[in-house]
């Protein structure tokens, strides 16, 4: 299946683009974009499969479009991608961090 759709950027990603493998076998929909806002740089994408939500690193997303995000990798490649854990476990690390930056202000620590 052709893309001959322009390409857009990755802030500019809605939730529900069907996501598909470098073969063209459709992997999943997007969930949502990760990045680091404040240095604005590109960390991957969330996307939905048949197994549950899978994370996609940035070096692994070819092309990025309104119509369809194409990988890198083929379908069995991407039946392999990571579990994705969601807030939860990013929220953990902030508090973790967040606490050892407390800490370090502290006298006497």
């Amino acid at each position: 299946m052709a893309d001959d759709d322009h390409q857009i950027g990755y802030q500019a990603l809605p939730r529900g683009v069907p996501v598909h493998a470098s073969d063209g076998a459709l992997v999943g929909n997007v969930h949502r974009v990760q990045d680091n806002a404040r240095e604005h740089i590109f960390d991957g994408i969330v996307i939905t499969t048949d197994k549950g939500r899978r994370f996609v690193d940035a070096p692994e997303v070819a092309r990025i479009t309104r119509a369809r995000v194409t990988l890198t990798i083929d379908a069995a490649a991407a039946a392999d991608l990571p579990e994705h854990r969601g807030m939860l476990g990013s929220l953990q690390t902030r508090a973790e961090r967040t606490g050892r930056r407390w800490r370090r202000r502290l006298p006497g620590r």
